[in-house]
């Protein structure tokens, strides 16, 4: 029987549809800006988000590495969750490539009275926060978005400090779906956003940064400078603009499963495709699950998660649901 894998949205495998769509599509040498299919995609996802210019990377940690070097200078202050992507899957990336230091307030979404508590300003002996950074949706955070209102009231809170926001928009496009809300709405709010075509949307390969002209031409340095100046990647930028054209209304029936599976679970409600469950012993769990033909990720001794995609159907969502609950005792 095949596997039930529901360890991460990015193990989806391209469609058919996709596939002939890389196979079709016109390349020349991104790293001269000469290959069209990758500058339509840039082009279409800086209108989506109501943004000057979007650079195409090869990975979401690359773009949002990136975007951090573009709103902090070296030597002063990143503000995040302590559950954030960016200091917790990046490995140490903004200190190493970027000198930037990174402060944390408690994990989870952010709220407009705590990171003020945690703003620093210039000239009081300390380093000063350059900038602020939202995880959208929040993936330790069990795929939870945040409210636009919040996102309005921390940067009505930044602007007031100088301090730029940035987005890890990963999985965005579950933040738009869910919330109903404009990916231009989200893109007026921010500085610089990472926004990944590889997880939820199933292209194999590909994020984008998205932010003004000056940005993003200091942006294609940066890429060239950490090895992702790419040549015919067209072929790559395909597979996302084809994602775009059919896989983003149907991250609602991702949401669906996930939601059913929580039910079933009996966990709280999920707001987007990522279930959170909590465990005795997380890692001896997925095992069990594992040799019944379910595979969960470890994300913590003591929780496990279990992610919703392309690749994931009603009945694969169930059977995982009865594997679980099963060795859940529930």
């Amino acid at each position: 029987m095949t596997p039930v894998d529901l360890r991460s949205d990015t193990l989806t495998r391209p469609t058919a549809g996709m596939r002939a769509a890389m196979a079709a599509a016109e390349v020349g040498d991104d790293v001269y800006g000469e290959d069209p299919s990758v500058n339509a995609l840039e082009e279409r996802v800086a209108d989506l988000f109501g943004h000057e210019a979007a650079v195409f990377v090869p990975s979401g940690t690359m773009g949002n590495q990136i975007c951090l070097r573009l709103v902090v200078p070296p030597a002063e202050e990143l503000l995040c969750d302590a559950d954030a992507h960016v200091v917790t899957y990046e490995h140490g990336g903004a200190a190493q490539h970027g000198g930037i230091q990174s402060r944390t307030v408690p994990g989870g979404l952010l709220d407009v009275a705590t990171v003020e508590q945690y703003l620093r300003p210039a000239g009081w002996g300390t380093v000063a926060t350059s900038a602020v950074s939202v995880e959208q949706t929040h993936n330790r955070g069990g795929g939870a978005v945040h409210p636009l209102e919040v996102l309005r009231g921390l940067r009505d809170l930044t602007r007031r400090h100088g301090v730029a926001l940035h987005c890890d928009g990963a999985r965005i496009w579950n933040a738009a779906v869910a919330s109903g809300t404009p990916l231009s709405a989200y893109g007026a709010l921010f500085d610089s956003l990472s926004v990944c075509m590889s997880k939820g949307l199933g292209a194999p390969v590909g994020s984008l940064v998205v932010t003004d002209a000056s940005r993003a031409a200091q942006a294609r340095v940066l890429r060239k400078r950490l090895g992702g100046g790419m040549r015919q990647a067209g072929l790559l930028a395909a597979a996302c603009s084809y994602a775009l054209d059919h896989h983003v209304e149907r991250l609602a029936e991702d949401h669906a499963r996930a939601a059913r599976i929580a039910e079933r679970l009996g966990v709280p409600p999920v707001e987007t495709n990522i279930v959170p469950v909590e465990a005795d012993d997380a890692p001896a769990l997925a095992a069990a699950a594992r040799d019944q033909g379910v595979l969960i990720s470890v994300v913590g001794p003591r929780r496990v998660r279990l992610v919703t995609h392309l690749d994931v159907d009603d009945a694969g969502a169930q059977r995982a649901a009865e594997v679980v609950a099963g060795l859940l005792g529930r």
